[in-house]
């Protein structure tokens, strides 16, 4: 039932685009009315920017991220739902070159927040805690939107930024199918960006869309502790500057692991640590991160 929790502190990898989020179960079905808190800590470290595509060369940046995260789980014509929201801080700093000329920034402030809409289409009925023991997962099929809010820490003279004075909307759909203790889940979404108007000073910055597939394959254990093997690619996002293309098309993977742990009937603890597999623009970084998560209401 911390499936969600684990989710939204993978997804908020202090200084990593949300555009690669390495989430696991996130369309795992949850008895209705369950309330879910979490704190999370996460490093990232590398060519690490909340932006990927800002053309950085040689970077060494370290972020330390703290995550807020609530989210809680109803019933929605029948099938399982799920809203909620995250809440980052970063503390990042590092050097890199732009444009043939060094550059450092040392910089705390709030991350972009995000907000998710889940809900499950097939497999996954609204069920109260006392009925869910007799749920047995098949097929799950279920969607996502993700929205980011413009209002995480941005200086419009600096390039490198921890706010990305846009929104973004990701849509996502997602399939999951279990055999006993084995889970395999499978998601694409598309991510839509607006323009940022007050880039590198008053510069109109634009972005196409960024697609991704992600696949985890996930093995749970009798005493409720699941691992789970992460992996995701994501290409497209072509930038345009004051109407001027830049060569900083995306085609980059990442693969990662998640393990949870139940402490108790109320408390779990997630690990999870993913690195690049491949990039071509702004995914050669590492980032490990341990969340603490409180599950309430609906009975428990």
């Amino acid at each position: 039932m911390a499936a969600l929790l684990v989710a939204m502190l993978a997804g908020a990898a202090a200084g990593g685009a949300h555009a690669q989020d390495l989430e696991p179960r996130a369309y795992a079905n949850t008895p209705v009315g369950i309330n879910f808190l979490g704190l999370g800590y996460n490093y990232s470290t590398g060519g690490v920017s909340t932006d990927p595509a800002v053309p950085l060369d040689d970077a060494e940046i370290d972020v330390h991220g703290l995550t807020l995260s609530y989210a809680r789980s109803f019933g929605l014509f029948g099938q399982s739902a799920k809203i909620g929201a995250l809440l980052p801080y970063a503390w990042l700093s590092g050097s890199a070159v732009f444009d043939d000329m060094p550059v450092e920034r040392e910089v705390s402030g709030v991350i972009d927040p995000v907000f998710k809409f889940t809900t499950n289409l097939y497999g996954a009925p609204a069920q109260s805690l006392e009925d869910f023991p007799n749920y047995k997962q098949d097929w799950i099929i279920g969607a996502t939107l993700s929205i980011s809010v413009p209002l995480g820490q941005y200086e419009k003279e600096r390039l490198v930024n921890i706010g990305t004075n846009r929104w973004s909307f990701k849509p996502e759909l997602g399939v999951s199918k279990r055999w006993g203790p084995l889970t395999l889940e499978i998601a694409g979404n598309v991510k839509l960006y607006t323009d940022n108007k007050s880039f590198l000073g008053d510069k109109t910055r634009e972005q196409d869309p960024l697609y991704a597939v992600r696949g985890h394959v996930i093995y749970s254990f009798k005493w409720g502790t699941w691992v789970s093997f992460d992996a995701t690619w994501y290409g497209g996002g072509n930038t345009t500057i004051d109407g001027e293309k830049n060569d900083d098309r995306q085609s980059n993977s990442r693969i990662g692991a998640t393990l949870s742990q139940p402490l108790s009937r109320n408390f779990s603890v997630q690990i999870m640590g993913s690195t690049g597999a491949s990039d071509r623009t702004g995914s050669d970084f590492d980032t490990v991160g341990v969340g603490m998560s409180y599950r309430w209401g609906g009975g428990l």
